[in-house]
């Protein structure tokens, strides 16, 4: 959820804010049902177009030459059928932190995909090598392109925040992360952010809302920009555990962003988080106004106990285990929750040729070629994320 760049909360924006509706309307496409995890028809897909000999990638053809036997369209994208050669990197990647993934998605895999999920979880254990030649026995690629024929799209990043916290209010915890309050449903939209500071009936609203206190609001705007995250909170003892945090509802107001405010008001350079960080520190008599400069809140739900293992990543709309990495975020009109996916990228924050899996959503991440990265999750994930803004193409690996 949820970006990166920090992009919008989802439901992008938070990412957590999941479109079932595209992804039902894609199921019924696609196989009829993908809504359970029992077996259904295959699809009924053409030939691989095949790429030349000696070519890293295929040479598309022109658009008047492609015709209903050549090409697939599943809702909101095309797929275009091409020969495992077409993949760019294939024979080098190494498929285990994948694999990892992979299995996550079996735990709510998709019709068509959970056929395969014995033999995904047998080939855990085995070499890359055997890896790659199942993929090639048992998928078929397909270039994703636009239903204009573009392959060419968009790779952003986001992360999991993770900051320090307590329950209660204290003297270096004082930002209050809400719950959704009982009378969210009953105006639209909600109180603004400057309306939840400074209205009484907002704050009689709030009123024992709380689920956790931070220390920085600029890092409870991170949180609710990302529609999730982590927060340490620190024990009597000395100890810390881990809540964590997913999204529940808006005030359904516009997400405007406070880095490109302070950009435009020529105030930095840097407009990153770190940057609009260090601004509202070494400004602190001007931080309320730039806190609400983004009238849009996010609600959060405090999640099970289960997920809060800090060994994983947070739970995407897929409804599994986001893997560093190796999840994307993408538009489940174009492509379905629990596909394999390989990808390539290039760009300043580096070349990505890799297998991933279509685990999340979020509310800015639509159109076919379209995905947001999870990057991880921290301080270091946060700045990763926020760097990666470059060209990408997307092949999806579909059951012959």
């Amino acid at each position: 959820m949820m970006p990166t760049k920090i992009r919008p909360a989802p439901s992008a924006s938070s990412k957590s804010n999941v479109m079932v509706s595209l992804w039902m309307g894609l199921v019924v496409l696609i196989v009829g049902s993908l809504a359970g995890c029992g077996s259904a028809p295959p699809l009924r897909l053409p030939p691989p177009e095949r790429a030349p000999s000696g070519s890293a990638a295929p040479v598309p053809p022109s658009t008047s030459a492609r015709t209903s036997a050549s090409t697939f369209a599943p809702g909101k994208s095309r797929w275009v059928p091409v020969d495992w050669s077409a993949l760019p990197g294939f024979s080098e990647e190494g498929l285990h932190e994948a694999w990892g993934a992979w299995i996550r998605s079996c735990e709510k895999p998709a019709s068509g995909f959970a056929a395969l999920c014995s033999d995904v979880r047998r080939l855990s254990i085995q070499d890359a090598a055997a890896q790659a030649q199942w993929m090639q026995q048992r998928l078929q690629p397909y270039r994703v392109e636009s239903l204009q024929g573009d392959a060419q799209g968009l790779l952003t990043g986001y992360f999991e925040p993770a900051v320090d916290g307590s329950r209660t209010p204290t003297a270096e915890f004082t930002v209050p992360l809400y719950q959704v309050p009982s009378t969210l449903g009953k105006r639209k939209p909600w109180f603004s952010r400057q309306e939840m500071d400074t209205l009484p009936e907002a704050q009689a609203a709030l009123q024992g809302r709380a689920i956790a206190y931070v220390a920085d609001p600029v890092d409870a705007q991170v949180l609710q920009i990302q529609g999730s995250g982590r927060v340490r909170l620190l024990q009597p003892d000395g100890s810390a555990r881990w809540l964590r945090l997913g999204y529940a509802g808006t005030n359904d107001y516009p997400y405007r962003s406070a880095g490109r405010w302070l950009l435009d008001q020529g105030l930095v350079r840097d407009a990153s988080w770190a940057g609009i960080k260090a601004w509202a520190q070494q400004n602190p008599q001007r931080q309320q106004e730039l806190m609400w400069v983004n009238p849009r809140v996010i609600f959060f739900r405090e999640l099970p106990a289960e997920d809060a293992d800090p060994s994983a990543g947070p739970r995407g709309a897929q409804g599994v285990p986001l893997t560093a990495g190796r999840s994307i975020a993408v538009d489940p009109g174009s492509i379905p929750y629990g596909t394999p996916v390989w990808l390539s990228s290039a760009g300043p924050a580096g070349n990505l040729q890799k297998l991933v899996l279509a685990q999340d959503t979020g509310h800015a991440i639509a159109g076919a070629v379209r995905a947001d990265y999870f990057v991880g999750t921290g301080i270091a994930a946060g700045d990763a994320a926020g760097r990666l803004r470059q060209a990408l193409q997307m092949w999806v690996l579909w059951p012959k």
